[in-house]
C-alpha cells in the first residue's frame, strides 16, 4: 500500500530533522508526529475553507437556494472540512491505530446518542423536509392546529413563529411536518369569504348588488377574478349571502384590514337601503313551571 509508507515516512523525516538540530531522539519522535498533525490539519482546513466553501456557496446561489436554507448547509460543509482535516492529519502523523480506535468509539457514542436523542433527530429530519419541500418560508403567515402566526426563523430543529398577539412560539419541526399546515399566502392571490345575513323580507337582488358594488369599489379587491355572491343559507332569522372576493399579495394585516373595510362599507350601504341584518334568535333550554289560578302547577318543555 502507498499510504502506509507515506504515513510512516513523513513523521520520520520530521523527527530526523529535529534530531539533526539537537532535539533528543526520545522527544523528537512524538514531537515530529505532533508537528505533522498540526501542519496537515491546518493546511487541509485552509484549503477546504478557501476552495470547497466558496464552491458550495456559488452552487447554492446558482440554484437560488433560500438564505435561511443556505446558512445551515454552509455550516454543515464547514463541519465536513474540519472533520476531513482532523482525519487526514491523524493518518499522515502516524496515528492510524489511534484513529481506528477513535472511529470505533465515535460509532458507539453515535449509536448511544441516537437512542437518547430520537426527538432531536426526528426534528432534524423534519427540518430537512421543510427546506426541501418548502411548505412555507420566512415571512409567511401559517396556521396549524389552533395556532396562527408569522414565520420568523427556520432552523434544522425548530421553527420560530410570531403570533398576532406578539408572542414568540418555538415549534419543533416534527409538529409542522406531521400534521396539516395552512399557508394562506403561499400563492400570490387569496380568496376571502364573508356571509352577510339579511332579513327574509329584504330584497335579495338589491342586497347582492350592494355587496358586489362595494367589492368593486375597494382598491385592494381584485376585479379578476371577479367578486361573486351566492345565497348559501336559510337560517332561523336571516338569509345568508356569501361574498367571495380576491386580494393580491396577501398578508395577515392585508387580510384583516381589507375584510374589515369591506364589511363596514356593505353594512353602511345596507343601512342606507333599509336592508336589515337581523339579530340571531336565542333560545334557553330547560322547562318552565306555570301555576294556575287554583294553585295547580303545570310543567312545560321547550
Amino acid at each position: 500500500m502507498i499510504g502506509a509508507p507515506i504515513q510512516q515516512g513523513i513523521p520520520s523525516a520530521v523527527s530526523d530533522a529535529l534530531v539533526n538540530v539537537g532535539v533528543p531522539p526520545a522527544i523528537a519522535e512524538p514531537l515530529g508526529a505532533a508537528v505533522v498533525f498540526v501542519f496537515v490539519a491546518v493546511a487541509v482546513y485552509l484549503v477546504g475553507k478557501l476552495t470547497l466553501l466558496p464552491l458550495v456557496r456559488r452552487m447554492l446561489t446558482r440554484r437560488n437556494v433560500d438564505t435561511h436554507a443556505r446558512q445551515p448547509l454552509l455550516k454543515l460543509t464547514a463541519g465536513v472540512v474540519v472533520f476531513a482535516a482532523i482525519a487526514i492529519a491523524f493518518g499522515l502523523a502516524g496515528f492510524g491505530n489511534f484513529l481506528q480506535s477513535l472511529a470505533t468509539i465515535a460509532a458507539a457514542a453515535t449509536l448511544a446518542i441516537g437512542f437518547a436523542m430520537q426527538d432531536v433527530l426526528k426534528n432534524f429530519v423534519a427540518g430537512v423536509f421543510i427546506y426541501t419541500d418548502k411548505p412555507f418560508r420566512i415571512g409567511d403567515w401559517i396556521e396549524w392546529d389552533d395556532n396562527t402566526g408569522i414565520v420568523e426563523d427556520i432552523s434544522l430543529r425548530v421553527t420560530r413563529v410570531r403570533t398576532f398577539d406578539n408572542e414568540l412560539l418555538t415549534v419543533p419541526n416534527s409538529l409542522l411536518t406531521g400534521g396539516v399546515i395552512k399557508n394562506p399566502v403561499a400563492k400570490s392571490q387569496l380568496r376571502l369569504k364573508y356571509t352577510f345575513g339579511i332579513g327574509y323580507d329584504d330584497d335579495i337582488d338589491k342586497a347582492t348588488e350592494i355587496i358586489i358594488e362595494e367589492a368593486e369599489a375597494h382598491e385592494q379587491i381584485l376585479e379578476d377574478p371577479a367578486p361573486s355572491v351566492r345565497l348559501t343559507e336559510l337560517g332561523d332569522s336571516s338569509v345568508g349571502l356569501t361574498s367571495r372576493i380576491w386580494i393580491d399579495n396577501p398578508s395577515r394585516s392585508d387580510f384583516v384590514k381589507t375584510r374589515g373595510e369591506y364589511v363596514q362599507a356593505v353594512k353602511e350601504r345596507f343601512d342606507e337601503a333599509d336592508i336589515d341584518i337581523p339579530y340571531p334568535n336565542r333560545t334557553v333550554g330547560g322547562g318552565l313551571m306555570l301555576e294556575n289560578m287554583d294553585g295547580a302547577v303545570t310543567a312545560t318543555d321547550d
